[in-house]
């Protein structure tokens, strides 16, 4: 009830007033039945720009850390993601992976929405990275279509470290939905599952524009802080006098 009251009450009013987002390929959605909508991740307001221009319910696979913030301000995030229906997953350990597919083919299984962004964290600099095959998983398991979606604007609107997204034009655009049907028991391979995934990031690619990395963007975040770090250690800020 908590997520029609925020969708058509509180935040989705709020959110077109503010961004007046400009839609298209909306048809592309499916009516009814078990769907992945495969978007790229630019900023935080994705998570919720996203499900208010939609008609149906849609359930995102959410960072575990979203859900076990601590204090006041934690327990108030938490109980927020759990009130809209958004799954936690832990992405540390080995299993993380498989906890992910698990909790999504829950989803498909009902035949519901599922969101996720295939390159497993937003984009630290704007730029399009490679998918990790979870969602080619997915797809075949559940024998689900793909929709690619493409969030334009919202890097801008609110970049990483900033609290409170800045009002900027937003575009959201859905494409034609993929079907794998001809991979069909298939998952087990680790080709197939690349080339599905990367079937399913150019279609995004095709729809936002965005430069494309083939690397893991978490990959790219860890390199980028140590040698942020090594560089602090090399040449250390001197006192100001």
């Amino acid at each position: 009830m908590f997520y029609h009251v925020l969708k058509y009450v509180l935040l989705g009013p709020l959110l077109r007033l503010l961004f007046r987002p400009r839609i298209e390929g909306l048809e592309h959605i499916p009516s009814s039945g078990p769907a992945i909508v495969a978007g790229n991740h630019l900023s935080f307001a994705d998570h919720f720009l996203m499900p208010a221009i939609l008609k149906r319910r849609i359930t995102f696979l959410a960072k575990a850390e979203y859900f076990n913030g601590p204090g006041v301000k934690g327990r108030l995030t938490a109980a927020f993601f759990r009130s809209i229906g958004q799954i936690p997953v832990d992405r540390s350990g080995k299993e993380a992976g498989q906890a992910a597919i698990r909790e999504g083919l829950g989803v498909l299984r009902k035949g519901d929405l599922l969101g996720i962004y295939p390159e497993g964290t937003r984009s630290h600099d704007g730029r399009l990275y490679k998918g990790k095959v979870g969602v080619a998983v997915m797809a075949l398991r559940a024998q689900a279509p793909v929709v690619p979606c493409a969030m334009i604007g919202t890097f801008e609107a609110q970049p990483p470290g900033r609290k409170l997204p800045r009002v900027h034009p937003v575009t959201i655009r859905f494409g034609k939905p993929l079907d794998f049907s001809r991979y069909a028991g298939m998952e087990g391979e680790k080709a197939v599952l690349r080339a599905i995934t990367d079937e399913i990031m150019y279609a995004i690619l095709a729809l936002s524009d965005q430069e494309y990395v083939d690397r893991y963007a978490a990959v790219v975040k860890a390199e980028e802080a140590a040698a942020k770090a090594e560089s602090g250690r090399r040449f250390p800020r001197m006192p100001l006098s």
